[in-house]
């Protein structure tokens, strides 16, 4: 896996940088907003995701480390590939996805070229609970893995927005290296002792 690139802008063009490390020159997509940032010649440090397919190795490069997180997780959502990733970072902040995503204002992605309607509804809801914002540096972290405690909470009735929203909540209040056994526990309390078959499928 290759993490970070540290070397030498020696070619900038359609969305594409070559950076010279050691001799060696690597060619990386950006975003069209850190292609206006780069000048030839320039000593630089890329943060990088490598995503290999059956075609070929793509190798994709971020500014920051927080864009890098975050393109990681744009790409979790189905039907975003690497690409839309890449144009939604083109397009937004990462402070703007992470507001986007905690008012759960679609309107924000569905104004990038596209991305529509659907997506956009879907990277609300799969990236709800993710992310974190530090607050001043906009640093971000990735919350825990709430997968199996929605899992878990689906499979006892509950529909998965709800339970997303319970996961998200606990996590919240019990600090994002809370055991998901811990999380669940919390989650299920939150609902109460019973449940309504109507709160199941609201």
């Amino acid at each position: 896996m290759i993490a970070s690139l540290s070397g030498t802008v020696v070619a900038i063009e359609n969305g594409n940088t070559i950076v010279d490390v050691s001799g060696v020159g690597y060619l990386v997509q950006i975003t069209a907003s850190t292609s206006k940032t780069l000048n030839l010649s320039e000593s630089i440090v890329l943060f990088t995701s490598l995503v290999v397919r059956e075609d070929g190795f793509t190798l994709f490069g971020f500014l920051s480390a927080d864009e890098q997180k975050i393109f990681d997780l744009l790409r979790s959502v189905t039907g975003v590939g690497p690409k839309s990733a890449l144009a939604i970072l083109g397009d937004l902040s990462v402070d703007q996805i992470i507001d986007a995503v905690s008012s759960e204002n679609d309107s924000v992605f569905r104004a990038v070229s596209g991305v529509g309607p659907k997506t956009a509804k879907l990277l609300i809801l799969t990236l709800s609970g993710k992310l974190v914002s530090s607050g001043g540096n906009s640093a971000i972290s990735s919350a825990p893995d709430l997968s199996a405690v929605v899992s878990a909470l689906t499979g006892l009735g509950w529909n998965e927005r709800i339970a997303t929203d319970a996961a998200s909540r606990a996590s919240k209040v019990l600090g994002l290296n809370t055991p998901s056994n811990e999380l669940l526990k919390h989650a299920l309390a939150s609902f109460g002792a019973s449940k309504s078959v109507g709160a199941a499928d609201e």
